[in-house]
C-alpha cells in the first residue's frame, strides 16, 4: 500500500472525508445494477428473439424467470471471490477499481446484442458473456464496498455507523428509484442498445467517483496470513458458523423479495396499469420500491423504532424476525391479485403498489438491519468475507427460486423442433441459406421427417407417445419465413370445436368464460383417447384447452394445449392503444410515434416481402396508422382468436398457487427464526483507530 493513502481510522467523532465519494460511486452503480436486472424479464420475453440472428420463438416465463434468478444468484456468489481477493491479497480499494472494469465491460457488451454477427454470436450467446462479466464485476465488489464503508470509521465515531448505512442504502435506492423510471421506457421506445448502453455509461461514472476518493478514504491493508489466523482461529470459525445459521432465513426472504423483478413484473402485465393519471410499463412499477425505501428509513430510523422500543426493546434479531413475518403478509397480498387475475378480472396495479409497501417495510427490517449486524459482527481481518457470506444469503434464496422455477416446468415435446429451426433462422439471418436437402438430413438426426412444399413452407414429423407410427404422431409445419403456424395430432380436431365453443359464449358475453361456465361449455367433448377436454382461464384475454394426450395423463409432457389469445379492441383496452401510439404515458412528448418492438417487427415485415421479390417494400407501410385514435375515443372489433399449440411446456405451478407457495414456505421460515433468534448471543467488532 503507497505511504499516501490512510491505512487506519482517525481519531475524530466527525463523518469521514471519503463517504461523500462512496454514496456517488453506490448512487451511480446501483443505477447501472437496477436499470440492467429491472428489464432483463421482460426483455428474454418479448424482445431477445426479435433480435438479428437470434432465430426462435420467445423465451417462454419460467425459463425467463430461472434465468433470471440464476443471473442474480450468480451475481451474489461471486462475492465470495471478491472478498477473498480483497482481504487476503489486494486490499478492497484494488479489488473494487479492477473488478469495476470488468463490470464496464459486461454492460458494453450487453449493449452490442444484435450487432455481433461479425464474431458468429447470436444475442442469446452475447446476452450470457455480458451477464457473467456482469456477475463477476458486480459481486465482486459487493462485500468490499459495503465493508469498506465501515472500515471508514473508528471507536469514537462508530455511532454513526447506522446513520451511514442508512444513507449508504438510500443511495442505492436513488439510482434503483432513477433507473427503473428511465430504463423499461429506453427499451419500450429506443430499443435493448439503448436501455443498456446507458446503464453502462452510469457504471464508468461510478468507477470514476471512486477512484477521486482514493487520496482520503482508510485503505485498510490485505491481511495476508494475518487473515488465515483469524478466519480459522477458534473466534473466526464461531463468528461464520454463528451467522451462516442466521443467512439461512434470510436467504428464505430474498427468495421472495427478488420476485419482484420476475413474477411480479410478469404480474404486472396482466393488471391495469393506468395509475396516478399515468399508464406504467410492467417494469417501472418496480421503481415503487426505492421510492418507498427513501421514505421508509427515516420514517423506521425516527419514528417506528423509537416507538416500538418504548414497549419492546429492539434487537437486531427482533427486527429481522418482524420482518420476515411483514414479508408473509406482502406477498400473500400478490397473491390475493393474482388469484381475481386468475378468475379473468383485470385489477388495479394499485393493488400491487400497496403490496409493495408491505414489502419495503419488510426490506428495511431485514436487509438494512442484516447489512449492519453482519459489519459488527465480523472479526476485524474478516469483514470483507462476513459481507460475502451475507450476500451469498441472496445467491442462496434466488438458486432456490431458480430450482422451482426449473422444476415446475414439465418438458416441451417440441423443444428440440424449435431448437432445429431456431438454427435455420439464425443462419438464414446471417444469409447463409439452408437447403431443404440439408434440412431434411439435420432433421433425421434429430429423429424427425421432413417434408417441405414449394411455397417453401415445410413440415416436421415427430414421432408420438409410444415412437411409432400411428394416431399419436405429431406433424409440426412452418411458413416460408420459418415462423411455426400449425400443429397437426389426433387431438387438434377436438380442441379446435372446444376453442369455437368458448368464441360462442364471447359473442354472447362480450367475455370469457369463468372457470366453472368454460368447464360447462365444454362439456362431453373428448380427446380421440377418451379423455374429457380441460378449459384453463389464464387470464381476462387468455385461456387453454387441453387434451391429456395418449398417456391419458394431464400435466405430463404428452398434453396438446391450445394456448388461445382474445384479439380484438375493446373500452378498456382504449388507453394502451393511445399509449402505444405516442399517447399520454410519462415522457410521451419526447419519445418516437411507434415503440421499437413495432418498428422492429414491420423491419422483418419488409425483410420478408423482399425475399418474396416486393423490392419497393418500406418500413411505412407495415407500421400501424395511429391516426385518428384520440383519448376516451371508442374502438371496437369484432373477436379473433390466435392460438399457438404446444405439446407439453406447461407449468405445474401456476397463477395464484405459485404465490401461495412461496407465502406458506415465508411462513414456517419466520415461525422457526424466533427459536433461533431467542437463543443467538452477539459479539461485536469495529476497526481499531491510528
Amino acid at each position: 500500500m503507497s505511504n499516501e493513502y490512510l491505512t487506519a481510522p482517525a481519531r475524530t467523532k466527525k463523518m469521514p472525508k471519503g463517504i461523500p465519494y462512496i454514496i456517488g460511486n453506490e448512487a451511480a452503480e446501483r443505477f447501472s445494477f437496477y436499470g440492467m436486472k429491472g428489464i432483463l424479464v421482460i426483455f428474454m420475453t418479448q424482445y431477445l428473439f426479435m433480435l438479428p440472428g437470434s432465430g426462435g420463438e420467445p423465451m417462454p416465463n419460467p425459463v425467463a424467470m430461472e434465468n433470471y434468478h440464476l443471473f442474480t444468484t450468480a451475481v451474489y456468489f461471486f462475492p465470495i471471490f471478491g472478498a477473498l481477493i480483497a482481504d487476503i491479497v489486494l486490499g478492497k480499494y484494488l479489488t473494487i477499481m479492477i473488478l469495476s472494469v470488468v463490470y464496464c465491460a459486461g454492460h458494453a457488451v450487453l449493449a452490442l446484442m444484435g450487432s455481433t454477427a461479425w464474431l458468429d454470436l447470436s444475442p442469446g450467446i452475447v446476452l450470457a458473456i455480458g451477464l457473467i462479466l456482469i456477475s463477476v464485476g458486480s459481486g465482486g465488489i459487493k462485500p468490499c464496498v459495503s465493508a469498506h464503508v465501515g472500515d471508514q470509521f473508528g471507536q469514537q465515531n462508530s455511532n454513526l455507523l447506522e446513520k451511514v448505512f442508512g444513507w449508504f442504502y438510500f443511495s442505492i435506492n436513488t439510482g434503483a428509484f432513477l433507473s427503473t423510471l428511465l430504463t423499461p421506457w429506453l427499451l419500450e421506445w429506443y430499443g435493448p442498445h439503448w436501455a443498456f448502453g446507458v446503464p453502462g455509461v452510469l457504471m464508468a461514472i461510478a468507477t470514476i467517483a471512486f477512484w477521486m476518493g482514493r487520496k482520503v478514504f482508510i485503505h485498510i491493508p490485505a491481511g495476508g496470513t494475518d487473515w488465515f489466523r483469524e478466519t480459522f482461529s477458534g473466534v473466526g470459525l464461531k463468528a461464520i458458523a454463528k451467522l451462516s445459521i442466521i443467512f439461512v432465513f434470510i436467504a428464505v426472504f430474498w427468495a421472495l423479495f427478488d420476485q419482484t423483478g420476475s413474477s411480479w413484473v410478469l404480474q404486472a402485465e396482466d393488471l391495469n396499469r393506468n395509475w396516478l393519471g399515468m399508464n406504467w410499463l410492467s417494469s417501472q412499477i418496480q421503481a415503487v420500491n426505492p421510492i418507498m425505501i427513501l421514505l421508509y428509513i427515516p420514517l423506521f430510523q425516527f419514528v417506528v423504532y423509537p416507538i416500538i422500543n418504548k414497549f419492546w426493546r429492539l434487537t437486531p434479531m427482533r427486527k429481522i424476525s418482524l420482518g420476515l413475518f411483514v414479508m408473509v403478509a406482502g406477498f400473500a397480498m400478490v397473491g390475493i391479485v393474482q388469484s381475481w387475475i386468475d378468475s379473468g378480472q383485470r385489477p388495479s396495479i394499485g393493488w400491487q403498489v400497496l403490496a409493495y409497501a408491505v414489502l419495503t417495510a419488510s426490506e428495511v427490517m431485514v436487509s438494512i438491519t442484516g447489512l449492519e449486524f453482519a459489519y459488527t459482527q465480523a472479526p476485524k481481518k474478516m469483514k470483507s468475507v462476513i459481507m460475502a457470506l451475507f450476500l451469498m444469503s441472496v445467491s442462496l434464496g434466488n438458486l432456490f427460486t431458480a430450482g422451482v422455477n426449473h422444476f415446475i416446468l414439465i418438458p416441451d415435446s417440441l423443444g428440440e423442433a424449435k431448437k432445429l429451426v431456431s438454427n435455420w433462422k439464425a443462419s438464414e439471418d446471417k444469409g447463409l441459406a439452408v437447403s431443404h436437402a440439408q434440412r431434411k438430413s439435420e432433421a433425421a438426426n434429430y429423429g424427425m421427417g421432413y417434408q417441405h412444399a414449394k411455397d417453401g413452407s415445410f413440415e416436421l414429423f415427430l414421432e408420438g407417445w409410444e415412437e411409432s407410427v400411428g394416431d399419436d404422431d405429431i406433424r409440426v409445419g412452418y411458413g416460408p419465413d420459418l415462423q411455426r403456424q400449425s400443429l397437426v395430432s389426433a387431438e387438434v380436431d377436438a380442441i379446435k370445436h372446444a376453442t369455437s365453443k368458448i368464441g360462442t359464449f364471447w359473442d354472447e358475453h362480450d367475455r370469457l368464460p369463468f372457470p366453472d361456465e368454460g368447464a360447462n361449455a365444454i362439456r362431453g367433448l373428448e380427446d380421440p383417447w377418451g379423455k374429457s377436454l380441460q378449459y384453463k382461464l389464464v387470464n381476462r384475454r387468455n385461456f387453454e384447452i387441453v387434451s391429456s394426450g395418449p398417456d391419458k395423463e394431464f400435466m405430463t409432457q404428452n398434453d396438446v394445449r391450445a394456448e388461445v389469445y382474445v384479439e380484438s379492441h375493446t373500452v378498456d383496452q382504449q388507453q394502451e392503444i393511445v399509449a402505444s401510439s405516442g399517447g399520454s404515458d410519462m415522457l410521451a412528448s419526447i419519445h418516437p410515434a411507434h415503440s421499437w418492438i413495432v418498428v422492429r417487427q414491420a423491419e422483418l415485415d419488409v425483410q420478408e416481402a423482399r425475399e418474396n421479390g416486393n423490392m419497393d417494400a418500406s418500413i411505412e407501410q407495415f407500421l400501424p396508422n395511429s391516426k385518428g385514435i384520440n383519448q376516451g375515443e371508442v374502438v371496437k372489433q369484432n373477436h379473433s382468436f390466435s392460438t399457438v399449440w404446444q405439446v407439453g411446456g406447461a407449468t405445474i405451478l401456476a397463477g395464484a398457487a405459485y404465490f401461495e407457495f412461496f407465502t406458506w414456505l415465508m411462513l414456517c421460515t419466520a415461525i422457526l427464526f424466533v427459536v433461533v433468534a431467542f437463543f443467538y448471543k452477539p459479539q461485536t467488532y469495529i476497526q481499531d483507530e491510528a
